[in-house]
Formats: C-alpha cells, structure tokens, sequence
C-alpha cells in the first residue's frame, strides 16, 4: 500500500474518533451540570484542559462558560481539534482515497461534514447541546459501523483500526489525568458524594459506567483507574486500545505475535507488555499522575514510530538509540 494512502486512512480515523471523543466529553458535561448545579462555572475549564490547549481558548476567551467552550471544542475551524476541524480533516483524507474505502462510509463522511458546517448547527448546539451532541456520537458510531461492514479487512482497514486505537487510548488516559489533578478543587471533599458524582461522570466520559457496575459494586477512585487504565476486556480501556492496536500491526507486516521487526513494534509491544505486567497498586504507590503522563509520551512515540516506518514522516519526537 502506498504510504499516502495508509496515512490517509490512518488519520482519517483518529480524527473521527477525536470528535466522538469531544462530543462525548461535552455531553457527560452536560448532563453532570445537572447533578451540581451550585459549580456550573467550575466544570467547563476541565474540557479544554483535556486537550491541553487552555493557552489557545484563553487567547479567544477570557471565561470558561458553556458557549464559549461548545463555539472552541465544537465550531472553532482555527483551532485544530474542534469537532469541525476534525470532521473537515477526515473528510479530506476519506476524498483522496475515495478508491480505498467504501462509497457508504464516504457518501457518510461527507453529509456528516456538510451537516454540522451547514448554518443551523450552531444554533442547535447551544439550544439544544444534548441532542445536538448525541447526534454527533452516533454518526461517529455509524461511521466505524460502516467501516467494519462495508471494507475489506485487509491493509487499509487495520490501518485505520490502528488509528481509532491509539485516538482512543490517548483520550481515556487525558480523561483521567485531568480528574485526578486538576478536577477536584478541594481535598477535603474526597470519598464525599461530590467526587462520587465527578468519577462517575468519568465512566460516562468513556462510556464506561455501565460496564464498570457488572464487575464492581462501588465506585473508588483505584478501581475507576485500574478499570480505565489495566481492564482487558472493556474497548476503551488502555491495555484494550494497545493490544488491539499491536494485533493490526502484526497483521500488517506480516511478523507473528510476540515478535518485533520494526521499531513500531518494538514500541507498541514494550508498551502492551508493561501494561499486562503493571497493576493500579503499583501506579498509585508511584504516583497515578506521573504514570499517566509517561503514558502520553509513550503513546506519542508509537505515533511517531509509526509514521517513520509505515508514512516515511519524521518523527516529532527522538529516538533513543537502543530502539534503532
């Protein structure tokens, strides 16, 4: 496969799953306004913090209220993570390789696009945020739905399941980065109903809770963390993301499992092997915070190791020389 194509696919899918990622961001907001009506103007700021673009919103906007950050994370085409700038990205990336993904899942991608750029969008978002943001959830959806029924699963579809994986992985660790630092204002109201009600929402944001219940009764801190970070089962855990994510790649370059020909591999696979090898225990005794740190950077080493070898693009970050 031309590397052109296989970067095409690659980010058109990253790109999707960002803008489901955000929507669902916005909409667990939402509704957790709700349930803490008296802190409306505390639950806004953390949504851009999990994009770690607070130096940018601030730039247009001196306030954290609820339209101002739907118009940043939903509308704003000069900032490059808002849900337009991601639907326009993808959408250029599914037209340059109209011949490799299905007339369904293009014909899709492109009235997705052309809807929410389209002059009503706007209104609805902040008349009616919660239906406005559930519809984008599930266009997102019908999109992977579309992918996995209407395209071959060969080179081109492991690509762009490499993609959403890594998009996905990337999100849940910012998720609870952000709730374990920056989220609870006050010590004191730890294990109170408040920060039940706040990691709670954190399940929701990765549309987790349901599946957390089945297999813990109460909610703490630890176990939310090690659902998120360590469960191998739940497809937005992080050890989930990855292995799935290394299956696609073995599958693309041929080698069997528990090998490593390219420095791809090498970084995914020491990644998945310290996930399956590490417990919340662990991480919590060295520090949550700085686990989920490292494991951003981590992340962005294997994006990195996958442009080099698979997209001919130079990396953003150095590699060390015991990886060459």
């Amino acid at each position: 496969m031309l590397s052109r194509v296989a970067n095409s696919i690659y980010w058109m899918c990253r790109y999707i799953e960002r803008a489901e990622n955000v929507a669902r961001f916005i909409s667990v907001n939402l509704n957790l306004l709700l349930d803490m009506p008296s802190e409306k103007g505390k639950h806004w700021e953390p949504l851009v913090m999990i994009t770690g673009d607070q130096d940018r919103f601030e730039k247009s906007s001196p306030d954290y209220n609820q339209e101002a950050v739907i118009r940043f994370l939903t509308f704003d085409r000069t900032y490059p993570n808002s849900i337009l700038s991601c639907l326009a990205a993808a959408r250029e990336n599914g037209r340059s390789i109209r011949e490799i993904i299905s007339s369904e899942m293009w014909e899709h991608l492109n009235n997705f696009y052309l809807e929410l750029a389209g002059n009503g969008s706007l209104t609805m978002a902040l008349e009616d945020p919660h239906s406005f943001f559930k519809i984008i959830q599930m266009r997102s959806h019908l999109f992977t739905g579309l992918m996995d029924s209407t395209m071959s699963h060969g080179e081109a579809w492991n690509f762009a399941r490499i993609g959403m994986m890594m998009e996905r992985a990337d999100k849940t660790s910012r998720i609870l980065d952000v709730k374990y630092f920056m989220l609870l204002p006050q010590a004191d109201l730890v294990n109170t109903p408040i920060d039940n009600i706040q990691w709670t929402a954190v399940l929701k944001s990765a549309s987790a809770f349901e599946m957390y219940r089945k297999e813990h009764h109460h909610i703490t801190p630890r176990k939310v963390a090690g659902f998120l970070i360590f469960d191998s089962e739940f497809p937005r855990s992080i050890r989930h993301c990855i292995a799935k994510a290394q299956t696609c790649l073995h599958r693309i370059s041929g080698s069997p499992s528990g090998s490593a020909n390219n420095l791809a591999e090498k970084r995914l696979g020491r990644l998945k092997a310290d996930l399956e090898y590490t417990d919340i225990d662990e991480v919590v005794d060295h520090g949550l915070h700085e686990y989920l740190d490292g494991l951003q950077t981590r992340l962005n080493q294997v994006d990195g190791a996958i442009g080099t070898t698979f997209f001919n693009l130079t990396p953003l970050i150095e590699t060390s020389t015991n990886e060459q």
